[in-house]
């Protein structure tokens, strides 16, 4: 009786990692890993408790960057010396299931909201690279601004007033009291 031989197993390949792209009014735009993510910036770790709509309270443990630091590495076509300059810029995060936010570039900012949202590589001691980076905004009561398996972040600034069809001064000043004509 002969013997078979049947070759070992190859190890399933590891699952690619997720990236994104973050672009936008930016001088340096960069398509990002996880892995690029916990490499390339001071790690930041956030224990936070919200409410989600389907279920219920929250706990977790998020590890990662700050996004104001990984946003500002690609150089936003704002003036960073004027404060005006830079609060007319927004921050919008796009996830795989769909799902985006979008917060104001003050919210962030050290000379404004200084708040400490992450861009977590991490979730409860567990590392996010095949599930992707997640948007985690550690001072919202309710979770519905956190972006998981983040696909895309877009930096930059709104429409000109005048460009969403409202007269210089207001949608309101064509109606605004004049002197009377009677």
């Amino acid at each position: 009786m002969s013997q078979l031989s049947v070759p070992p197993h190859a190890p399933d390949p590891a699952p690619p990692a997720r990236s994104f792209l973050l672009g936008g009014e930016v001088a340096a735009p960069a398509v990002l890993t996880v892995a690029d993510l916990r490499r390339g910036w001071e790690q930041h770790r956030v224990d936070v408790v919200f409410d989600c709509a389907t279920s219920g309270s929250r706990r977790h443990t998020f590890q990662g960057p700050l996004l104001r630091e990984v946003v500002g590495d690609t150089r936003p076509a704002f003036d960073p010396r004027r404060r005006k300059d830079r609060s007319r810029f927004v921050v919008r995060v796009h996830g795989g299931d769909g799902h985006h936010s979008v917060l104001a570039w003050a919210e962030v900012d050290a000379d404004f909201g200084d708040a400490p949202v992450l861009l977590a590589t991490r979730l409860d001691g567990d590392d996010l690279d095949t599930a992707g980076a997640q948007l985690v905004v550690p001072s919202d009561r309710c979770g519905a601004r956190y972006v998981s398996a983040v696909t895309g972040i877009w930096v930059g600034t709104l429409p000109p007033h005048e460009a969403l069809g409202h007269p210089v001064g207001g949608a309101h000043a064509a109606h605004a009291p004049g002197p009377s004509t009677a």
